[in-house]
Formats: structure tokens, sequence, C-alpha cells
């Protein structure tokens, strides 16, 4: 059974894939496309040498970190349709104080500026988890309000307080040189902020399955009423689910104002947070 418990985990995503395959390779050929000459195209620009490669890893990240704020959510039937508002109030809240950490040692920096993304996004999750456990609010909504609220107050920054001095781009100062990531194996964008993600990533997998409170998370959503029969706190659950979601998204933020980024400009995201879903969902919740 166990061989073919194995195989039938392998086979489903494969068949899933083959099916993808075909599927796009019908639409191709439709539209007078080669699907062979498509996809060569796709694995070389993901693939085809070592710059394109760690590219590709570092576009991934922000996906990592807006994947992993669904894996929580999710995990607990929270349906948090906005990581991609709180991924760009983390971006704004790193972009706000990067400027002024000059004078700060670059690890400090860093990390002052990784927290300030950690609770912009915090903020902005816990206030659709508030909504949710203390007005009964559906999260869907309000969590999809709350984007396009980020992406007003994102667009009033870079053309207001936050614009830069000259005033002649929608844009934010740069951050301090030493509120910048830490980069690797030069001339790639490879950066601390990809091994921040996948350290997260092993530690929300501890979290939601090896600790006391994750598995309060999982049991409140596999069913809300045994879980209050049990007296899980519900509604404080909520709040601090949707803020660690939130925190994990306004990293993945701070994250990318800090590596590659260095400033903030209006569609700093270019839609990570929905795409996450995508991410978490195929990953079936599952942090590793």
């Amino acid at each position: 059974m166990g061989r073919l418990d194995i195989l039938a985990s392998i086979g489903k995503p494969a068949a899933s894939i083959a099916l993808a395959i075909a599927l796009i390779s019908i639409v191709l050929i439709a539209l007078g496309a080669s699907p062979v000459g498509v996809f060569l195209a796709l694995y070389e620009g993901a693939f085809g040498n070592w710059i394109a490669f760690t590219d590709s890893l570092v576009k991934a990240t922000p996906l990592i970190f807006a994947g992993l704020a669904i894996s929580v959510a999710f995990s607990a039937a929270l349906w948090n349709i906005g990581a991609d508002g709180q991924l760009v109030i983390g971006a704004i809240a790193a972009g706000a104080v990067g400027p002024f950490l000059g004078a700060m040692p670059r690890p400090i920096a860093i990390a002052i500026i990784l927290i300030a993304g950690a609770l912009g996004g915090a903020f902005w999750g816990g206030l659709c988890g508030w909504l949710r456990a203390r007005r009964d609010t559906n999260e869907v909504i309000s969590s999809i309000m709350l984007n396009f609220i980020a992406a007003q107050i994102l667009s009033w920054t870079v053309h207001g307080p936050l614009m830069e001095p000259s005033r002649a781009y929608p844009q934010s100062m740069p951050i301090a040189s030493s509120a910048e990531m830490y980069m690797f194996m030069a001339p790639t964008r490879l950066n601390l902020g990809m091994f921040i993600a996948l350290t997260l990533a092993v530690a929300i997998y501890f979290f939601l399955f090896r600790s006391e409170v994750g598995f309060q998370l999982r049991a409140m959503g596999k069913n809300r009423r045994a879980a209050n029969f049990f007296r899980i706190p519900i509604s404080s659950l909520t709040i601090w689910t949707l803020a660690l979601s939130g925190a994990l998204a306004g990293l993945g933020g701070a994250v990318q104002i800090s590596a590659i980024n260095h400033r903030l400009y209006e569609k700093v995201s270019p839609g990570w947070g929905l795409e996450s879903i995508a991410v978490g969902v195929v990953a079936r919740l599952n942090p590793i």
C-alpha cells in the first residue's frame, strides 16, 4: 500500500501537468504556433543558463512569502484574498523607513526594514481578522476591498509624502545602502531574501503541524463548531491568524524593496498576492 500511495501521489500531479501541456498545445496549434518552440522558449527563459535560473529564483521569492501567507490563512478556513494588499502595505512601510537607515549598521538596517514590512502587513491582515471576529464581516469581501485601498494608499504616497525630492517621477527616495539586502553570486540578483523565504517555509510547517497553536488553527479550519466546543479561542485566533498571514505577505514586500526595487513606485506588485492563491492551493497548503 505504501508504494501504491507514493505512485498515486506522484501520478495525480503528473497527470495534471500532462493535461495542461496537452490543452496549451491545442491552443497554440490553433493559433498557428509551434508548441515545441514555445515550451523550449519557456525553458530557456527560466532555466536556460545560470543567470536565467537564478532570476527565476528571485522572481519566485515574493510568491513564496505570499504563498506561505495563503497557507496559514486557508489552513484555518480564513479565505484571505488580500495577500496582495498586505504585501503592498509591507512594501510601503519598508519604503518609508528605508531612506532613514543610513547611520545604522547593515544587519540592523536590514532587520529594521524587514520588521517594518512584517508589521505593516500584520496590521493590514489583522484589520481583516478584526472585522471577521468582531463584526462578522466576510473576510473574502473585506480582504478584496483592502487590496484596492492598499493600492490607493501606495499611489497617494508616491505622489505625495514619500515622493522623491525632485518631484519628477511618482516614486519614493531610494532606501539607504545599508538597508539593501545582501546579494550573492554576482552578477546574478540572488539575495538573502530567498533563503529567508525557505527558512520561513520550514518554520511555518513546524508551526502548523508540530505546535499546539498550529493544531488549534487547523482544527478551526476543519470544523469551527467543534473547535468552539473544545474551547479553542475562535475570535482571537482569527485575528492572530490573519495578522500572521499578513505579516508573511508584508515581509515579501519588504524583501522586494530591500533586495530588488530599492524604492517605492506604483504597481510595486504585479499581482503576486493573487497568484499566490494558486501557489498555496497547488501546494495543498503545505509550506514545504
